[in-house]
């Protein structure tokens, strides 16, 4: 139940995260002073909390849209099979999330 809740919160967050994705290709294609302006926000570390924050939601999304492709080939549905992959959804998200933000900023400030 909770995994179901948190599938559908991470598609939320995915449409908000699309709508700064949005954000940053208009600024983009408008000039290098918004541009900047905008980069200079999503640099901030609220801005790349908001950014984790896209990211979890766009890996656990893919991790659990994988969990219910096998779901829909018939492989999963016993209570053991569906706790042990709920929890390597959850930490498949973190790995791949922390492992994103490793690799993306390096350990920069």
């Amino acid at each position: 139940m909770a995994m179901s809740i948190l599938h559908r919160i991470s598609g939320v967050g995915l449409a908000v995260g699309l709508l700064l994705l949005t954000w940053w290709l208009v600024a983009a294609a408008s000039g290098a002073d918004y541009f900047n302006m905008v980069h200079d926000i999503m640099g901030s570390w609220i801005g790349r909390l908001i950014l984790l924050g896209f990211t979890g939601s766009l890996f656990f999304h893919l991790c659990n849209g994988i969990r219910h492709l096998f779901w829909d080939i018939g492989y999963g549905f016993e209570l053991d099979d569906m706790r042990k992959t709920g929890w390597i959804v959850m930490v498949a998200t973190v790995v791949l999330t922390l492992g994103t933000f490793f690799i993306g900023y390096g350990g920069a400030n």
